[in-house]
């Protein structure tokens, strides 16, 4: 089948397109035939290699980690897919490779796609909702009143956790250029900061929890923000002590984390708050909560632009620009990316 891949780590320059082995189907395994992928930052990551102390990926590595479309196969113990049902899913971190015609994904990665969705929409869904429902529901347990500082909320996972915490009935503050106020107010932002003019950390304080996307400076500035016993969660930020325990790691990659976290957990102790590093985990069931939120009008995609399958290449490059609102998808039902 084809398929975008790498061979090594490195630049855009190492990103193939190519023929590749068919995905091997598992007794619990559903198969996909891809109609959308969409692009994410942990990609990029990948690619350069900056997850291979947590990641022991083999190569050829087919890139891409969401992905909607349609199951043409089931494995012998499968009971809850049948052929033609139609899906989404973000496959767990060994098996990536939404990028490529077909993909096999365990039962228990995979939801029905929102009824109300197209597959490119649906695919820009998976990585950033687990990402905001895991945040802010399982690590920081946001209650209604809570206040939420949430980082680029016109990013990807920032136009979809704006969403999520005002319907979890908290007050949302985030961060945004000023041309990007409109949009995120018109997802349920109450307060917007413009980070180009603005330090968000001389504005607001007494917050309960700070979703970062950002990590440097502004995960350092966060914790001005909050309240005792308040907590920052980081997706860009080190990786903590706690994550550790969740994965088989060499000693010294584990004194390396305890280095790395160092400062961060520091400040954390001084404020009397709490820091957790989150590598969002797939989950069906949850996929599955976050499509009726959708089909009940709770949440809605927001999509930058579209390429065709054939430039994954440019759409990852587009990505590294840090410029998007919301998610860039690719199709391989589509074509023209929109200017």
């Amino acid at each position: 089948m084809e398929a975008w891949f790498i061979r090594s780590y490195g630049g855009q320059q190492v990103l193939e397109f190519g023929d590749v082995a068919e995905p091997v189907v598992g007794p619990r395994d559903v198969l996909v035939d891809i109609r959308a992928a969409s692009v994410n930052p942990i990609d990029i990551r990948v690619r350069r290699g900056e997850l291979r102390r947590l990641l022991d990926y083999r190569f050829p590595l087919v890139m891409g980690t969401d992905l909607a479309g349609v199951v043409i196969a089931t494995g012998c113990d499968v009971r809850g897919f049948s052929v033609g049902n139609e899906v989404f899913a973000r496959p767990n971190r060994q098996r990536i490779g939404s990028f490529a015609e077909r993909i096999a994904v365990h039962e228990d990665e995979v939801a029905l796609k929102p009824k109300s969705l197209t597959f490119e929409e649906a695919a820009s869904i998976p990585l950033v909702g687990l990402t905001s429902r895991q945040a802010m529901i399982d690590l920081a347990n946001l209650k209604p009143g809570q206040k939420v500082l949430i980082h680029a909320g016109a990013g990807g996972v920032g136009t979809f956790a704006v969403q999520l915490a005002k319907h979890l009935g908290a007050y949302v503050a985030t961060t945004a250029s000023a041309a990007k106020h409109e949009l995120v107010r018109s997802l349920g932002a109450d307060e917007v900061i413009d980070y180009r003019s603005q330090n968000f950390a001389q504005i607001i304080n007494g917050y309960d929890m700070v979703l970062d996307t950002l990590g440097g400076d502004a995960l350092i500035r966060s914790f001005d923000v909050l309240q005792r016993g308040g907590i920052v969660v980081s997706v860009a930020g080190p990786p903590d002590i706690e994550m550790t325990r969740d994965w088989p790691l060499p000693f010294y990659v584990r004194l390396a984390i305890r280095a790395m976290s160092w400062r961060v957990r520091r400040l954390a102790k001084q404020r009397q708050c709490r820091y957790r590093f989150m590598l969002m985990r797939p989950s069906g069931m949850q996929l599955a909560e976050i499509a009726a939120l959708i089909d009940a009008s709770v949440i809605r995609p927001v999509i930058d632009r579209i390429y065709p399958f054939d430039d994954v290449g440019a759409a990852i490059a587009y990505s590294e620009t840090g410029r998007a609102t919301g998610k860039i998808v690719v199709s391989r039902r589509h074509s023209p990316s929109p200017e």
